[in-house]
This record gives structure tokens, sequence and C-alpha cells, in this order.
């Protein structure tokens, strides 16, 4: 009798400290999708063309990371003559970044 009061109080014990199924909330991805989309090309007479970056601000870095300009773009479509001595470059318009080279 007190072998049987004894397994039903541990089974009782036990059951009350099973892990128990939890579901979780389904989480909110965050996707950041620029409105703009960037573009940056570069012509063979050295002008920087410069799409979508309206606001933002233009940097370029030579391959030593030493930026060498920056330019706040004030317009949607934008030209830049770039009197950069020959050589590769990065360019960076907010998260969008390209390599250009200047021949």
């Amino acid at each position: 009798m007190i072998k049987r009061i004894l397994f039903v109080s541990f089974l009782a014990l036990f059951m009350g400290v099973l892990p128990q199924t939890v579901k979780a909330a389904s989480a909110i991805e965050i996707i950041d999708n620029e409105t703009q989309q960037v573009a940056i090309s570069i012509s063979s007479e050295g002008v920087l063309h410069v799409t979508g970056a309206s606001g933002q601000t233009l940097y370029i870095y030579n391959v030593t990371g030493v930026r060498v300009m920056s330019v706040k773009v004030d317009g949607a479509d934008k030209n830049y003559n770039l009197n950069l001595p020959k050589g590769c470059y990065i360019v960076k318009v907010g998260k969008t970044v390209r390599k250009i080279s200047i021949r």
C-alpha cells in the first residue's frame, strides 16, 4: 500500500515538472528595402553617373581606404566629373558600394 502511494506521489510529482510544449509567436521579419535603387556607373571620360541617391552623401575612397572625395547628392540623376588620377576607387552611396576604374 505504501509503495502504491509513493508511486502515485512520484508520478504526480514528475508529471508536474515535465517540460511543457510551448509555441512561440511568429517573429516579424524586418526587411530594409530602400525605396530608391541607387545606380552607379562611370564613363570612359571619367564622368561618374549616380541615379536614385537624392539627399544622400557620395563617398569615394582609393584602394588604401583613404577618402579622396565626398559630396552631397542633391538630385535623383547626377553626373560628377572626377578629376582623379588613374586607378581603382571605391564609391559608396548609402548602402550601395561599387568599384570603379579610371583609365
